[in-house]
């Protein structure tokens, strides 16, 4: 028998300190459908079949599978069915075929069905359990696994996918604790200690996920997934050039479609941190790549735009995209799309809801109106609702995509104060309203996102980081945090004694246009990168963005090339508050003062 791989001194004392921290986003299930091993055990399945009518398709459909033919492999598996609809290995095989060709909605019941037929057949609850997770059904996937894992206990990719449901359902102590055991029963499974290293990265312990995935890497030198994590981390700590190479490694050896976008949109993001700026838009493309299943597909039945297309006179529809901060951060490109149509060109905008107001008034000769978006077959999908009502579209963009062309290097960001347009009577009203508030120079805060998935929390100090800032005499506090903040505004009131002061009559997450009034009343907007933030930033108002080490919207620079108004903060390392904390805090005094 071979000997077990020992992990190293190094790994086994990571292991034994390997303790639950903050919340943040980790590494995703793994596993195939239709796995050598499964398609060996179908195999032993089909050849013990009563019903030898339909024994020949189900092995058509098995070599089809590893043939890697996803499309004959559903043909075949629909012919057993149409011969014997009970069968429930005829469903398991329709399941593999639809995952393996992306269709992972149509999967997951073929899935269903097998399990109902075949409830002993382990494999079919750890594949259900896999894709039940991917398409982001935790509690369900959770009991799948366990279920297998009953039948199975030994099993490594089960014992591993559990561990992701239990993470991904916020319970990080008990995720830890549970693949702990796991790791020490079979400590040469590199996939193990990768995902203990995806745990620390995403509570922000580098220092020792890199050793988890060292290890992970020293099981199974060609371990795509591991060199990944690995580049993560390099970038997270400040070496891009060398998360580049580990990405590039880690691309090269990966075989997965949806992994291999993943990578690429990581890598976007490091191109971007180190100022290569077109290739990290050429690459940001795998956002929308069929193959990515984090996707947004675009229900638009037009021409789409492609780089280096005559824009002159068309009529041209761009669809905003990604989160709320990013449809505006993107629209600085706007302003330029709008002067390549040309005077005969037409512009019509999709937008988060919340924002048509203010871009109608920013664009006031564009058609704007809403998009909205549903889950299609387990891919969420945008349309845009108004687009028959108005006239013909020769051609359409994802607003993103036209960052290839418009923006390849930062020299393409022109020094344009803002690209948003306030409303001035509202402007006008809230500044008489900053009035009535106690006296002082009046500055906005922002100190963390509503969006609580993918670890977004580690790029926001804690509220407590803000005490020095808050300090700061001279200054009234205007409160512009969205969403619940009543127990931070009870901690600034009760153990730091300031006032935030509120502003009445203003829904902070609903009420975007007057947001966008409001800070560009107030003298300063001084916080993190959330949505609020960039709509100030983009309607030209006074804004101090306190920014991450690795944050690739700053694309290379130490500065925001997109709002050239913004003053930018940078701690040195990450989790690193105290000394740019400090440093904010110095800067609104001399800011205070010079008022």
């Amino acid at each position: 028998m071979p000997r077990q791989a020992q992990p190293t001194a190094t790994s086994a004392r990571a292991l034994q300190t390997a303790a639950p921290a903050s919340r943040i986003r980790a590494a995703d299930t793994i596993g195939e459908a239709g796995s050598a091993a499964a398609l060996a055990k179908l195999n032993v399945a089909v050849a013990e079949l009563k019903a030898m009518a339909i024994a020949p398709m189900l092995q058509r459909a098995i070599e089809a599978i590893r043939a890697e033919e996803p499309k004959k492999a559903y043909d075949w598996a629909v012919k057993a069915l149409e011969q014997d609809e009970h069968s429930g290995l005829g469903w398991y095989l329709l399941g593999i075929s639809l995952e393996r060709a992306g269709d992972f909605a149509n999967s997951i019941r073929a899935y269903e069905a097998a399990l109902k037929l075949l409830p002993d057949h382990g494999e079919v609850a750890c594949d259900l359990g896999r894709l039940a997770l991917r398409l982001g059904m935790k509690p369900q996937a959770e009991d799948l696994f366990r279920r297998f894992l009953a039948r199975y206990p030994d099993d490594p990719e089960a014992a591993n996918n559990l561990v992701c449901a239990i993470r991904d359902q916020g319970r990080h102590e008990e995720a830890i604790e549970t693949l702990r055991p796991a790791i020490l029963k079979m400590p040469d499974n590199a996939m193990l200690w990768n995902t203990m290293g995806t745990i620390l990265s995403d509570q922000g312990d580098f220092a020792n996920a890199q050793v988890f995935f060292a290890e992970a890497l020293r099981l199974d030198p060609k371990f795509p997934k591991a060199r990944h994590n690995v580049a993560n981390v390099l970038l997270m700590r400040g070496d891009i050039e060398a998360a580049l190479a580990e990405n590039a490694i880690a691309i090269q050896g990966v075989k997965a479609g949806d992994d291999r976008q993943m990578m690429r949109l990581a890598r976007s993001t490091m191109l971007h941190c180190v100022g290569r700026i077109g290739e990290g838009w050429d690459e940001y493309e795998s956002r929308i790549h069929p193959h990515f299943n984090g996707r947004t597909a675009f229900a638009v039945d037009r021409p789409r735009w492609e780089p280096g297309a005559d824009l002159a006179g068309k009529s041209f529809l761009v669809i905003c995209e990604q989160g709320l901060g990013d449809e505006v951060l993107f629209a600085n490109v706007l302003p330029d799309l709008i002067e390549r149509l040309g005077p005969r060109g037409k512009l019509t905008l999709a937008v988060e809801a919340r924002l048509v107001p203010l871009f109608k008034r920013s664009f006031p000769l564009a058609r704007v109106g809403a998009h909205a978006t549903y889950e299609i077959n387990g891919v969420l999908t945008r349309v845009v609702p108004f687009l028959d009502e108005g006239p013909t579209i020769d051609l359409w963009a994802p607003i993103a995509s036209l960052l290839r062309e418009f923006r390849r290097s930062v020299d393409d960001f022109p020094p344009r104060p803002r690209f948003l347009a306030a409303d001035p009577d509202r402007v006008a009203h809230w500044s008489r309203e900053l009035d009535k508030a106690p006296a002082g120079a009046k500055a906005g805060l922002l100190w963390k996102s509503a969006i609580t998935r993918d670890a977004r929390h580690r790029y926001f100090s804690p509220f407590s980081g803000w005490a020095p800032v808050l300090a700061q005499k001279g200054a009234t506090f205007v409160n512009l945090q969205y969403g619940d903040c009543a127990p931070e505004l009870e901690v600034a009131r009760r153990e730091l004694g300031v006032e935030i002061w509120t502003p009445p009559g203003i829904d902070l997450k609903q009420d975007l246009d007057d947001i966008a009034a409001l800070s560009c009343a107030l003298d300063l907007v001084l916080g993190f990168a959330n949505a609020t933030l960039n709509i100030a930033a983009a309607c030209g108002a006074p804004t101090w963005l306190i920014s991450v080490p690795g944050a690739w919207t700053r694309l290379g620079t130490l500065r925001s090339p997109w709002y050239p108004q913004t003053r930018v903060f940078l701690p040195q390392s990450l989790n690193d508050w105290d000394p740019v904390m400090a440093e904010v805090a110095q800067a609104l005094g001399d800011f205070v003062a010079e008022r």
